[in-house]
């Protein structure tokens, strides 16, 4: 299949024969839920702690006599049932939220996601985007020019550009990226994906 590529102002400039295989792909939504859930829960830090009922600083003295008081048993202050008692099931900082995805289904995932951004036209190319030096205003200007100034956008490069780094971490709905570092929540969460000619290059190395 083939792409339009456009330059920074916005304007076509060429086609790029693209992969069938990663950019033709049939939607799978079932395991593009898959990888980005257990991408998401990957992230999780695991830094919540609750207390259990042997944790809990009360005494263990009975609270009342067993028979004759016409309440409920009750054994001791720091039970789970009771304001301020401990929990029945506590988070603890050492829980594991990891869930493996193979390799072979996180590159499929890609595909398919790359494939919907094609059909939904939400995936542009462009021939590169530099920044003559790291000035938000360059780049608002830019993506003005190009019609994305509104737009929600995820710029993926080949290389690392400071300049472009730097300009664009005053802007709220602009991500950039390399290549290697795009994952699937970005591809999804953003309405429109730049990817400069270099990096689809080497998106189809990484995906073949």
């Amino acid at each position: 299949m083939e792409l339009k590529v456009i330059n920074d102002s916005g304007q076509p400039t060429a086609n790029i024969v693209a992969s069938d295989d990663l950019f033709g792909r049939d939607y799978n939504e079932a395991l593009i839920h898959q990888v980005v859930t257990a991408y998401q829960a990957n992230a999780r830090s695991s830094n919540s702690k609750q207390k259990g009922r042997s944790e809990i600083a009360k005494s263990t003295r009975k609270p009342w006599a067993q028979k004759g008081t016409g309440r409920a048993r009750a054994g001791m202050a720091s039970s789970p049932l009771w304001r301020g008692g401990g929990k029945i099931f506590p988070n603890s900082p050492d829980e594991n939220y990891t869930q493996k995805t193979n390799r072979k289904m996180y590159r499929a995932a890609l595909a398919s996601i790359f494939s919907q951004l094609v059909r939904e036209n939400r995936l542009l190319v462009v021939e590169s985007l530099t920044l003559a030096a790291p000035k938000t205003k360059l780049l608002a200007d830019k993506l003005k020019v190009m019609g994305l100034s509104a737009e929600r956008v995820l710029v993926v490069t080949d290389n690392f550009d400071e300049n472009l780094y730097l300009s664009s971490r005053n802007l709220p709905n602009l991500l950039v990226l390399e290549v290697q570092q795009a994952d699937p929540v970005s591809l999804v969460h953003f309405s429109k994906v730049l990817v400069t000619r270099g990096a689809m290059a080497k998106i189809e190395e990484m995906l073949a």
